[in-house]
């Protein structure tokens, strides 16, 4: 067989490259190299293979070194951006997608990638803007569809954002990732039929959160059990776990038995609601069932609309045991209102930036009179409460609350919860306990838009902002508030 060319040993690792099969291109593309080392092509490809498959430092390395062989090249800054996005370096990714597009202004991958990091940094007009250029110049360029619904989403404006995921879906219907997002807006406008149905396509996500149960029983459709053992499982956060495991009144209504498979931290907790119910955690082998359901799989099931949302709370109760023992730790109230204090989410979220704070950005909270604080945070972020602002009264319970039993029963000891979007609201919110919530311009799909209150809640208060990022804002209307309840509770 007569040896191929280097042109043709490069069309053919492309073609490779294009099908998926990274590894025969990535050999063929070093077997270029090894013949001509200032092969610039090769060694562009190489690099966005190394982006693919997450060795993003190298990745870098081998496109820079493609772009000094020829700096003309728009693809090669394009997607040098992408493997700088993806190491976290905004600045540098936005400025090699500017530079794609000085040298191409009609590719329309680098005003789509563009508009990405743009999103990711909170500029959200200028994401815009350079999504729609994408489309402008490929109207079939589904991906920059999605992306558009996810910064209009984020800007708040969910009809439009709805329009665009269905431009999308049009495009690609069978493409997951778009269906979700759609769900979370349809959710967001409080559109529960469509986004309801719309959201069992988490599943077939490719990065969603929670992987699938592949059980071989089929899932719940909530026709009667009769006398079958129906297996509920938690799926995503504990926030979302606590917030739906309020349907378990209206599962057992449906008659059969019943097992809860949750998050070790939660079983304590689930168990004092469970009654009959068998509650294991994630981990230990499940007892025989017949039927499973996710739980957030069950306001589709129970055709949850706003009429019939169950709101009835408490569904969740401390252990009385707790919270004496709690009391006796706290001691005797003082005169000054007790307010716990979280102020963060998991670290690990993908999103958690958008959602949390500082403490020390909790420091207009120190003028609050008659107040006394309790940091109910967990994780790394409650290290911060070791050095709370100055003239902030803050007591740190966090190191001692073990699971979400000793958190109820503390919340059950506290006048007033104040709290980002985390578990704790969740949790507060199924003790019945009174909790205000702070909250981003689009927070999660379960505070609705533009609502003070919660349908899922009663005792909940929402404290929205009122542009992208502004916490100040937010924060100064919560002590406004605080000093308005003291006065009122005085």
């Amino acid at each position: 067989m007569t040896p191929l060319t280097i042109q043709q040993a490069f069309g053919l690792a492309m073609q490779r490259h294009e099908a998926g099969r990274l590894h025969e291109a990535e050999q063929l593309y070093r077997q270029i190299l090894a013949q001509q080392p200032e092969h610039a092509g090769a060694m562009q490809f190489l690099g966005v293979i190394a982006n693919q498959v997450g060795r993003n430092d190298i990745a870098v390395g081998l496109i820079r070194r493609a772009i000094g062989l020829n700096p003309n090249v728009a693809e090669a800054y394009n997607n040098l951006g992408n493997a700088l996005k993806d190491q976290g370096q905004l600045d540098e990714a936005i400025a090699a997608f500017r530079q794609a597009l000085a040298l191409n202004p009609n590719l329309p991958e680098a005003h789509n990638n563009l508009g990405s990091a743009l999103k990711d940094q909170g500029q959200l007009d200028e994401a815009i803007a350079a999504y729609r250029q994408a489309i402008a110049l490929r109207p079939t360029y589904a991906d920059a569809h999605n992306n558009l619904g996810n910064a209009l989403k984020d800007q708040g404006q969910l009809d439009e954002a709805v329009a665009a995921f269905r431009q999308a879906i049009a495009l690609k219907p069978d493409y997951a990732e778009f269906h979700f997002n759609l769900s979370l807006s349809l959710l967001t406008s409080g559109d529960f039929q469509q986004g309801w149905e719309e959201h069992e396509w988490r599943w077939k996500c490719k990065e969603f959160p929670t992987p699938a149960r592949n059980f071989p029983q089929p899932q719940w459709d909530g026709c009667p059990l009769e006398g079958r053992t129906l297996l509920l499982h938690t799926e995503q956060g504990h926030g979302d776990a606590v917030q739906f495991i309020r349907y378990l009144p209206l599962v057992e209504q449906r008659g059969g038995r019943i097992i809860i498979e949750c998050y070790a931290e939660l079983q304590r907790l689930f168990q004092t609601m469970a009654g009959r119910c068998q509650v294991v955690f994630r981990g230990q082998p499940l007892p025989a069932f017949d039927l499973h359901c996710p739980l957030l799989s069950l306001p589709r099931v129970f055709g949850t609309n706003f009429a019939n949302l169950p709101q009835i709370v408490p569904y969740l109760s401390p252990d009385p045991a707790l919270v004496e023992a709690w009391s006796r730790t706290l001691g005797a109230p003082d005169g000054q209102l007790r307010v716990g204090l979280a102020w963060a989410g998991n670290p690990r979220y993908k999103w958690d930036r958008t959602r949390s704070v500082n403490l020390q950005q909790l420091a207009p909270f120190a003028a609050a009179r008659g107040v006394k604080f309790y940091s109910l945070q967990k994780g790394p972020p409650g290290e911060q409460a070791k050095n709370p602002p100055v003239g902030l009264e803050l007591v740190d319970l966090g190191p001692e609350l073990n699971d979400f039993v000793d958190t109820a029963a503390v919340m059950s000891l506290m006048d007033l919860i104040i709290t980002t979007d985390t578990s704790v609201p969740h949790l507060a919110g199924a003790l019945g306990r009174s909790v205000w919530v702070m909250l981003q311009l689009v927070p999660d799909f379960r505070w609705l838009r533009d609502r003070t209150d919660s349908p899922w809640y009663p005792t909940m208060r929402l404290f929205r902002q009122p542009t992208w990022g502004d916490w100040d804002s937010v924060i100064t209307r919560v002590v406004d508030a605080l000093s308005q309840w003291t006065r009122n509770r005085a």
